[in-house]
């Protein structure tokens, strides 16, 4: 996997890599919504509402094919750890109301607010599918159904993307694409739910720092 390829779940917004001169993308007005539609938006708030911690493993696939496993942790909300495996051995940490990025390869640490990252809508609060964020689109497949959801003011944070299997309604990856159109798709498996985590998995210590 290419190291920076893992940058495309960080807005290119963020991390200044888009033109200043470039306008605010607007959102298009988004088609008519069925009853049906207004029903599976529901259940999947109420879905994501209902978790508060999880653990799994990951597999992250970027748009060239590139993959790269680790270990995930989320509690929500506002929390998050990816842990990747050797050799890579990066990490990626929310908490605090930051998202913190390391590449041990390199030495080097990234940070940005979680409330400008198209992830962090996962991680939020009593989160609603309307008003703040928009749902901008709703497909189904046998089996599946993923919604595809903008900040409503901020819509060059990116979007995200969540794909569920639907019997019963489970959350099984999400696709971020950023700014630029770049994608970073992350699969789970192994998922348990529930359970109780040392915070310290949620803060960031640095390399400088460790015993």
């Amino acid at each position: 996997m290419k190291r920076r390829s893992f940058l495309t779940l960080l807005p290119a917004t963020g991390l200044g890599l888009l033109a200043p001169g470039i306008a605010r993308a607007q959102l298009a007005a988004a088609p008519p919504r069925s009853a049906r539609d207004e029903a599976d938006i529901a259940r999947i708030e109420n879905y994501l509402n209902g978790i508060h911690t999880l653990k799994a493993r990951f597999l992250q696939v970027d748009a060239n094919g590139n993959s790269i496993g680790g270990d995930a942790w989320m509690q929500r909300p506002g929390r998050m750890r990816f842990q990747y495996d050797a050799p890579a051995s990066m990490l990626l940490v929310a908490g605090h109301g930051l998202l913190v990025y390391y590449d041990p390869a390199v030495r080097q640490t990234s940070n940005l607010f979680l409330s400008s990252t198209p992830l962090g809508l996962l991680l939020e609060d009593n989160l609603r599918l309307s008003g703040s964020v928009t749902v901008t689109g709703l497909a189904r497949a046998k089996g599946q159904i993923q919604v595809t959801l903008v900040r409503t003011q901020r819509p060059n944070d990116g979007t995200i993307t969540l794909v569920f299997a639907t019997d019963p309604l489970t959350l099984r990856s999400w696709i971020i694409r950023d700014a630029q159109g770049r994608q970073t798709q992350v699969s789970l498996y192994d998922v348990q739910y529930g359970g109780t985590f040392p915070q310290s998995l949620f803060t960031f210590v640095g390399p400088q720092f460790q015993k």
